[in-house]
């Protein structure tokens, strides 16, 4: 029997491959070489699996988040917060492929991504945004604009094959990766402060 670690692990692949109705709780069974009624026995239902599945995956991926540190300046905290998730989507990649699935439908699992994920990782970034606004450093932007301009470019950290015919050296080092996380949030924060009332001030 593999112990959980590896069951979780192997899930995440067969749904970032399959999607969450792409395969049965038999054929995830043996994904996973276990038999066939092992998930209904084990978390009680396909859906208390791929959520078993997330967690995992999630909390991983935002332990590696910064925390917020008052004695920085807002815009570095915005950049900090938006770098260090950058930089952890590269030790889950799979995780990815996972959300970008079930962004597109309607379900009980994207309000438990949006509920249990996206909304606090957003509340990291709340207070700094405001007082950037407030500051005239950043213009009002509606919370869904905010996310779409954050998110898609953590696919310059998962896209390794398309980063590579761009010139990215192959393997990519821990520290060119972390350079690139860097860059990618510097370019978006500078973005956003681009929209102030001050013309925006880079960091």
């Amino acid at each position: 029997m593999p112990d959980e670690e590896s069951i979780l692990l192997r899930g995440l692949e067969a749904f970032a491959e399959l999607g969450y109705d792409g395969g049965s709780a038999r054929v995830l069974a043996g994904r996973l070489g276990v038999s066939h009624n092992f998930i209904n026995d084990r978390y009680g239902s396909k859906a208390a699996f791929w959520r078993a599945v997330v967690d995992a995956a999630l909390k991983a991926q935002l332990a590696g988040v910064p925390k917020t540190d008052p004695s920085l300046d807002d815009a570095e905290q915005l950049r900090l917060i938006i770098a260090g998730f950058y930089r952890s989507a590269v030790d889950t990649p799979l995780i990815g492929r996972v959300l970008v699935d079930e962004f597109s439908r309607d379900t009980e699992r994207l309000d438990y991504l949006y509920e249990q994920y996206i909304a606090p990782t957003l509340q990291l970034m709340v207070p700094s945004i405001e007082r950037l606004v407030a500051a005239g450093r950043m213009e009002p932007i509606p919370m869904d604009v905010m996310f779409f301009a954050v998110i898609p470019p953590v696919s310059g950290m998962l896209e390794g094959p398309l980063a590579r015919r761009l010139g990215r050296p192959d393997p990519a080092s821990a520290e060119q990766l972390t350079a690139t996380a860097e860059r990618l949030a510097r370019l978006v924060v500078n973005g956003l402060l681009a929209t102030g009332a001050e013309g925006g001030r880079g960091v």
